[in-house]
This record gives structure tokens, C-alpha cells and sequence, in this order.
């Protein structure tokens, strides 16, 4: 997090399609994380939501927690994202909002229908005035020209905070028994010089809309239309950055998911 500027930190996930309910822990030492991500309804659209071969908006929440650095979690520095097999994007005709223009005015010239779905928020920890103190902000997603997505965060207390960050897809044909990967890169983010980084604690997003062309609705995201008998598998890396050093010294929290299949 970054006061009074904004810098590409990407402190907050979100947006693929996923399919899922997923809540694991892991090994003592490291942080523990808990992770929620469900197909609902695109709001305004019938018969979308968890259905085969539908469109669908992904809310998701991330619980991170943990006291190995300054009594919170280490800092994030990357997610990845593995969506179930057969699960699709399709970014082409959405309107599209430029990182230039969220860095010049914010998300307020962002074109109608570039919003890849409602304002989410975030708490986070931060450095302010010799203390560690939480922070909440609002979380914006945007489409990206790229075909990813731009995240656009805002705190106002205990400080100012406007903070961009991008997310890019990976292995477009899938690999390893998933499908597309989400992949966010996320920087350490200092708040006072020479105090500890930021820390995550919660991220909750929901991502995924559609708009109208020729007269049909265009989805962003589907759900597949065939499911294993094992049900779909799901798959976080959370990085986090063991004890905030720099460069990063790397440490990994995977969790996995079977996914049930959705009722016909």
C-alpha cells in the first residue's frame, strides 16, 4: 500500500472464473490460508450463475492470517490462479479501461460497460505513525485491453491510498488437469520508509459481467459444459514474501479444491 501515490501494487486477486468452494490451511510457520470462490448470477441476466455452459461472475474471498511478520501475515507478492478445465474467457467486444487513464483520473472516465463487475474491498495492515494499524479499501475491476484485467484500489483511513494493479492470463489450453491460469504479480508496498510493508488479510471480489451485442448477451466468463466424475479441480499458489526481504525470498501456500459438479 502507497500513500498519497499510486504504484503497480497488485495487493488484491481477483477475477477468473472458477467453480468451487475451497477452505485449507497449511503447515505450521507459514500463514494460513482459507479461500471461498462461488459462480453467482450476473445481476440483470437470467439463467446464468453455476449452470453448464452458462455465463457467470465469480465472487471469491481470501482469508489470510498469520503473526510471523510484525504480529501479520508476510507480505503478498503474487497470486496464481488455476481454473477448472473447460472453464472460459471471453474478453472481445467488452469495453476496455486504460491503465493510463486509472493512473491520470482513477475509475471515473472508465468507459460504460468496462466494469468487470461490483466494487469489492479489501483489509490489509499497515505502518502509520510508528504503529501497525488496518487499513480497508474499496476494490474496482476493469477489462483490460490485453484481454486480463486492471484493478484499481482505494483506502481513505488511516491513510490515503489509490493503487493499480494488472492480471494476466496464462497456459491458454490449459496444463496439468486445469485450465487458464490467473497470474498477479503484486510488489512489496511500503507505507512509511524504513517501516515494515503492507500485509492482506482479506480480499473480497466479485468478477464477471455481460453486455448486449447484436441483440444477445455476450458473457465474460462461462462455466464448462461437461464436469469430471471426481468434480472440478481447483488450485491457488499464494506467494508471500518470507520476512520482507529484498529481493523477495519466495514462500509458496498451495491449496487445492474438488469442486462438486453443478446440478442439472
Amino acid at each position: 500500500m502507497i500513500v498519497g501515490a499510486m504504484r503497480r501494487a497488485s495487493a488484491f486477486l481477483v477475477a477468473s472464473m472458477a467453480v468451487a468452494l475451497l477452505s485449507a490451511s497449511v503447515a505450521a510457520a507459514t500463514p494460513v490460508v482459507h479461500f471461498r470462490a462461488e459462480p453467482v448470477p450476473i445481476k440483470g441476466y437470467k439463467h446464468t450463475g453455476y449452470i453448464y455452459g452458462a455465463g457467470t461472475a465469480l465472487q471469491a474471498e481470501y482469508q489470510i492470517s498469520g503473526k510471523e511478520y510484525f504480529e501479520a501475515p508476510p507480505p503478498l507478492i503474487g497470486v496464481h490462479f488455476y481454473l477448472p478445465a473447460g472453464a472460459e474467457v471471453h474478453p472481445k467486444g467488452f469495453p476496455t479501461c486504460a491503465k493510463a487513464t486509472l493512473e491520470r483520473t482513477g475509475s471515473a472516465e472508465c468507459p460504460s460497460g468496462s466494469a468487470a463487475g461490483p466494487v469489492g474491498h479489501a483489509n490489509g495492515v499497515v505502518s502509520f505513525g510508528g504503529e501497525r494499524v488496518e487499513e480497508t479499501t474499496t476494490v474496482e475491476s476493469f477489462y483490460s485491453a490485453s484481454g486480463g484485467l486492471e484493478f484499481f484500489t482505494v483506502g481513505h483511513s488511516p491513510t490515503s491510498l489509490e493503487i493499480l494493479s494488472s492480471g494476466h492470463y496464462l497456459n491458454l489450453h490449459g496444463a496439468g488437469g486445469f485450465g487458464l491460469e490467473f497470474v498477479t504479480e503484486i510488489p512489496l508496498v511500503p507505507t512509511v520508509p524504513g517501516a515494515p510493508y503492507a500485509s492482506v488479510e482479506n480480499i473480497s471480489i466479485e468478477a464477471g459481467s455481460a453486455i448486449m451485442m447484436h441483440g444477445k448477451p455476450l458473457y465474460y466468463g462461462t462455466v464448462p459444459r461437461s464436469c469430471p466424475k471426481a468434480g472440478f479441480s481447483v488450485k491457488s499458489e499464494m506467494i508471500f514474501d518470507e520476512g520482507g526481504a529484498t529481493p523477495p525470498v519466495p514462500e509458496i501456500v498451495t491449496v487445492a479444491y474438488k469442486a462438486p459438479c453443478p446440478r442439472r
